[in-house]
């Protein structure tokens, strides 16, 4: 039994799965690899960098792969976008701000407009922008996202699309990181899941310190909060109503509730913030990671991720005699 889906079909992979293009730790090397494996790797574009960007796309090779924008800081350096385009990407994925500026400009090129949204609104500006690809995020996700769970909101943007956007491609993302997900996020409606969480334990994520997969691997879904207190020692100022799940840690205990006595010593606080990351101090560097973290428990190849979690799907749904939304 193959897991053929409209997704497998629009981006011609084998799985129905996408890596998370999770900012500053998606790179060209993990992108490579989930493609190698049959899914669709996506490189994170972040905050916006060239230089890392084109290095990214070079440490890709000849791999099909693809590109994430953080919309609402793309829109404060818009030729980024030609920097990313002018690899030919197979798709180019906008979350968290309004796609319309950045959707011809996309579509002109080849690429795939994945669009990722977190409410209906956002679903609908999704549609408006004539989005390929439309990923329904649910609040378990690690990183930044919003309030909705992925049970509900996905069957209900399922519903949407089906009467507002037919030929649009749904995908589920939030808490996925192993088959029985991957089967779920298909019974509710998607064609296909975008999995961020699990890649942080691959063998490929880059400038991600080993002892921070290491408390990730130890910790489970009651050790994760929505917060801002990362982004406020990182002086980012993301919309108020998207937040960031991230493990808690002692850094995120002491300054979480007291965000603005953070802002206040943010020099000191931010200069003692990055050493910590690239030391390695699992207490007090931010690890932005989802409720999946329990069912996350050893470091594996990105190929060996994909294709298990696919195995499992695949049997999952055979056992108990599920049937697929037909790929046409």
């Amino acid at each position: 039994m193959a897991l053929r889906t409209r997704l497998t079909q629009r981006l011609s992979i084998e799985h129905p799965i996408l890596s998370a293009p999770m900012a500053g730790v998606a790179g060209g090397r993990l992108a490579a690899a989930v493609t190698d494996a049959g899914g669709l790797g996506l490189i994170g574009g972040g905050y916006g960098d060239a230089g890392w960007l084109e290095r990214e796309f070079a440490e890709a090779g000849n791999a099909r792969v693809g590109c994430g924008f953080i919309t609402w800081s793309l829109a404060k350096q818009p030729h980024l976008l030609d920097v990313a385009l002018a690899h030919a990407p197979a798709a180019v994925m906008l979350s968290f701000g309004a796609p319309a500026p950045f959707a011809s400009a996309i579509r002109a090129s080849g690429a795939h407009l994945i669009c990722q949204v977190q409410t209906i609104a956002h679903t609908r500006e999704a549609v408006a922008a004539g989005a390929d690809i439309i990923v329904a995020q649910g609040g378990e996700a690690g990183g930044h996202g919003g309030a909705r769970s992925t049970l509900t909101l996905v069957p209900e943007v399922a519903d949407l699309l089906a009467e507002a956007a037919p030929d649009a491609v749904l995908v589920a993302a939030g808490g996925i990181a192993d088959g029985r997900g991957l089967a779920a996020a298909l019974m509710l409606g998607a064609e296909g899941v975008l999995i961020g969480s699990r890649f942080l334990l691959s063998k490929e994520i880059g400038s991600f310190h080993s002892a921070l997969q290491e408390a990730i691997r130890c910790a489970n879904g009651d050790a994760t909060v929505k917060t801002t207190v990362l982004d406020v020692v990182r002086k980012l100022n993301w919309p108020p109503e998207i937040t960031g799940r991230a493990l808690r840690n002692t850094f995120v205990e002491r300054w979480h509730g007291n965000e603005v006595a953070l802002a206040d010593a943010v020099e000191r606080e931010l200069e003692n913030y990055v050493r910590a990351r690239e030391a390695g101090d699992a207490a007090e560097a931010g690890i932005f990671v989802g409720e999946a973290a329990g069912l996350m428990h050893e470091v594996r190849s990105a190929a060996d991720i994909v294709q298990t979690i696919a195995a499992e799907a695949e049997q999952l749904l055979a056992a108990r005699g599920s049937r697929l939304p037909d790929a046409e």
